[in-house]
C-alpha cells in the first residue's frame, strides 16, 4: 500500500476531545509532524503514542518539508497536527498537503476540533454562510484596512486573535464595523469556557480586565443595514486625519467607506484632491 499523508486534528483544549480513529492512526504512521513537538508530546503521552516526533512551522517548513515528503517516498505514512485543532487552517500545513498532492501523494483528512466551527456552533449569530478570515494583522492601520475590506461580507465574520491584542481589535471593530452585534469565545472546551456577547463597544468594557488567555475566537454578525454606523466627523475630515495618519489614499477611502456607507469610489477621488 502506498504511503499516506494524514491531516489529524486534534483536542483545542479538552483532551477527551480526540478522536478512537485520531488515536489509531497516530499510533500507526512512521513519522508524526507537529507544529510543537514540546506541547504535542503531552498530548501524545496522555494517550500511550511512542509515534517518533518531528516539528514542522512556519521557520522550519522548507527544509523538514523535504524530509517528510522523503520518508513518504520511501513509502511510509506520516501523520500532520498541530498545537490544537484542525492542521492547515491558519497555519503552515497546507505548504505540506500542496507538495504531497504536487508528488501523487494521497492525503487523507482525519476530521474533529476546530476553534471556529466550535465557536460558532455556540455563538448564537447566523450560520448559513460565514467567512473565516484567520488573524488579523497587528498593527492598528493594516488591521483596519484589514476589516474595512470585510465591511461588505454578507456572512458572520470568524476571526482568531491573540489575548494581548483582543481589546485593541475590538477597538477597530467598533471603529470600522460599527454596531453589528458580536460574540468572542475564550478558553473553548477547558474549565473556564466563556462566550461574551454584545457589540464591540461593550465587549471592550469586559475584556479590559485582563482575564483573557489561549487564542480568542471572535464572531461578527453580517451586516444587514441596520446597525448604526458610529458617530463621528464628516467624510471630508475623517479622510484628511486618515491621510495625515500614514494611511494611503486607498487605504483612507475604504476605511471611511466602511464606518460611513458611502461609495468607496467616491472617497478614493475625494482622497486624491486632498492628498
Amino acid at each position: 500500500m502506498s504511503a499516506l499523508l494524514y491531516i489529524v486534528a486534534t483536542p483545542i483544549g479538552n483532551l477527551e476531545d480526540m478522536t478512537f480513529r485520531a488515536v489509531r492512526m497516530l499510533k500507526e504512521v512512521a513519522l508524526i509532524a507537529a507544529e510543537d513537538t514540546r506541547h504535542s508530546r503531552k498530548l501524545l503521552a496522555h494517550y500511550g503514542i511512542t509515534t517518533p516526533l518531528t516539528s514542522y512551522f512556519d521557520h522550519n517548513q522548507t527544509l523538514k518539508g523535504e524530509r517528510i515528503l522523503a520518508t513518504l517516498r520511501d513509502g511510509k505514512s506520516v501523520a500532520l497536527i498541530s498545537d490544537a485543532g484542525t492542521p492547515c487552517i491558519s497555519d503552515p500545513g497546507y505548504h505540506l498537503v500542496r507538495d504531497a498532492l504536487a508528488e501523487g501523494i494521497r492525503v487523507v483528512p482525519l476530521p474533529g476540533a476546530c476553534a471556529a466551527v466550535t465557536a460558532l456552533s455556540a455563538a448564537g449569530l447566523p450560520t448559513d454562510s460565514f467567512h473565516f478570515a484567520g488573524f488579523p494583522p497587528a498593527r492598528e492601520g493594516k488591521r483596519r484596512s484589514f476589516l474595512a475590506a470585510l465591511a461588505g461580507v454578507r456572512a458572520t465574520l470568524v476571526l482568531y486573535e491573540a489575548p494581548h491584542r483582543l481589546a485593541a481589535t475590538l477597538a477597530d471593530i467598533a471603529a470600522v464595523l460599527g454596531n453589528r452585534q458580536l460574540a468572542v469565545a475564550r478558553e473553548l472546551t477547558k474549565l473556564y469556557e466563556e462566550f461574551l456577547h454584545g457589540t464591540a463597544h461593550t465587549l471592550l468594557e469586559q475584556v479590559r480586565d485582563g482575564r483573557e488567555r489561549g487564542e480568542v475566537v471572535i464572531l461578527i454578525a453580517p451586516g444587514d443595514g441596520m446597525s448604526a454606523a458610529p458617530e463621528g466627523p464628516a467624510p471630508e475630515e475623517r479622510l484628511r486625519t486618515l491621510l495625515a495618519q500614514g494611511h494611503s489614499v486607498k487605504e483612507a477611502a475604504a476605511l471611511v467607506a466602511a464606518a460611513t456607507g458611502l461609495p468607496r469610489r467616491e472617497l478614493y477621488a475625494q482622497a486624491l484632491l486632498l492628498r
